[in-house]
């Protein structure tokens, strides 16, 4: 009796087994982790205008899952919709996390029993030797019909299969990080890129005011020389001025096409396929409130870190794969089948077997192979966990240096603006002045070059606070936890 509840225990004990190697532990939050040696400014700095509004840094803001939607643009709405639902990238994202789950599913199938069904059907003649055998009905020529049902299973007793599953869901855990990172990445490229081009219109809006006005001071200019009270040569430097002027526009509308034809891959099209959706500073709308993640929560928000500590379980799963490699497996195999010369037969007892093999294998030599493999593994995971160290220092400096463009930036505006409105005062006084005869031509077109600096400027830094706060929201995650399923559609 006693022999029997030892054996007993045993099998539950095989049967249950353990999981050798290292139990995975989420990475936490670095100790003392921040985003900036000194407390946050809890606004920007402001200025008159367009896209010069204050913006509030608030602490703990959560992050809707469209997050687009803050810049109050239609098209803009429209172009990342189509683009999530048409962009190759998202497909092959898509594409790859299903090949990681249906791995782990099929991996997972390891832990239940393997039945097979083999039959078979052959006619067969004895020789006429006396040492030849005979069948039982004592004919020459006789039919053999084979059935069995074959059940195996290798139990699990040090964690191999289960091991191995938990490295796969990692892996499928990685890549369904990699599909929010590969939309999170889309869209955020999408809204940069429109920007980009809202910018790039501002800019050749500028320059054409450029134009226009020197093509003015142009005719005003060989009027006065018509009249002779003003030097041939005042008139040619203002004609240099104006073709200098003229030159900078067309590299600036090679720009903005080349600017169409990415926002077109980037919602799938091909370039000859007619974008609807135009984008102008003007149409664009700067948040007022800007998310500001705790520090410790970054680690839970970024898509790249959560990727990363995925990669990292994955590699600690299979330095358990490793050591169970190197211990006994341990199988069971049952068959229970017929054999009878005629089908109607079949189920008589005398053509019935079974067989019931249980095995135990221990790998003893290998030449140091299963050992190196273990070392890898274990080296494998060391560098997995490096790699996620610097993933996640990136990801802190990622914000840091965004927190720190938005400050700078809105400065830049505040400045931008000054200069534009005392280059258009200043530029408006030498004009008249011109008229009147009270000053040299040199003076206004230093004025009208100093305008049209500070207006290139203005639209610059106008476009620059519009792309910080869409690094921000990226840098935080894209608030990819409250996304709903419209974009997965």
């Amino acid at each position: 009796m006693a022999f029997k509840r030892s054996s007993s225990l045993f099998a539950i004990l095989l049967l249950a087994g353990c999981a050798v190697g290292p139990d995975f532990k989420q990475p936490s939050a670095p100790s003392a982790a921040g985003y900036t040696p000194q407390p946050l400014a809890p606004k920007t700095a402001s200025a008159p205008g367009a896209l010069g509004e204050a913006q509030n840094l608030v602490p703990g803001m959560d992050i809707p899952g469209q997050w687009w939607t803050l810049f109050q643009s239609q098209p803009l709405d429209d172009l990342i919709n189509r683009a999530l639902k048409a962009n190759p990238t998202i497909a092959a994202a898509q594409a790859a996390l299903h090949v990681t789950q249906e791995n782990m599913l099929a991996q997972e199938g390891s832990l239940f029993p393997s039945i097979g069904l083999n039959t078979s059907g052959s006619k067969n003649e004895t020789s006429t030797a006396s040492l030849a055998p005979v069948a039982a009905n004592n004919q020459r020529i006789y039919s053999l019909y084979t059935g069995q049902v074959a059940v195996s299973y290798s139990v699990d007793a040090f964690g191999l299969n289960r091991r191995t599953i938990e490295s796969l869901a990692a892996q499928a855990e990685n890549q369904r990080f990699e599909l929010e990172a590969a939309y999170l990445t889309l869209s955020t490229n999408v809204v940069l890129a429109a920007v980009q081009e809202a910018g790039l219109r501002g800019q050749i809006a500028a320059q054409q005011e450029t134009i226009k006005a020197d093509t003015e001071l142009r005719d005003i200019l060989q009027r006065e020389y018509a009249l002779g009270e003003l030097a041939q040569s005042d008139v040619l430097q203002q004609d240099a001025v104006l073709a200098q002027a003229q030159e900078l526009l067309p590299p600036m509308q090679k720009q903005l096409a080349l600017q169409r034809n990415a926002l077109n891959a980037l919602a799938g099209g091909l370039p000859n396929e007619d974008l609807a959706e135009n984008f102008d500073l003007s149409s664009l709308r700067l948040p007022r409130d800007l998310p500001v993640s705790i520090a410790s929560k970054l680690v839970e928000q970024r898509p790249d870190i959560l990727a990363a500590a995925a990669s990292l379980h994955a590699a600690s799963a299979q330095v358990g794969v490793a050591i169970a490699n190197r211990l006994p497996q341990l199988s069971l195999t049952a068959a229970l089948g017929t054999s009878p010369n005629a089908i109607a037969n079949a189920f008589t007892p005398y053509n019935q077997f079974f067989a019931v093999v249980g095995t135990i294998a221990q790998p003893i030599f290998q030449g140091g192979t299963l050992v190196h493999r273990q070392r890898a593994a274990q080296a494998a995971f060391a560098q997995a966990g490096a790699q996620y160290r610097v993933t996640v220092i990136n990801a802190y400096q990622n914000v840091a240096d965004v927190l720190q463009a938005l400050q700078s930036d809105a400065n830049t505006l505040q400045a931008a603006v000054n200069a534009e409105q005392a280059a258009a005062r200043s530029l408006d006084i030498a004009r008249k002045q011109l008229q009147f005869g009270s000053i040299s031509y040199l003076s206004v077109l230093t004025a009208e070059q100093s305008y049209q600096v500070a207006r290139l400027a203005l639209v610059q830094a106008q476009a620059g606070r519009l792309s910080d706060t869409a690094a921000l929201f990226q840098a935080m995650g894209g608030g990819w936890w409250n996304r709903t399923a419209l974009e997965e559609t």
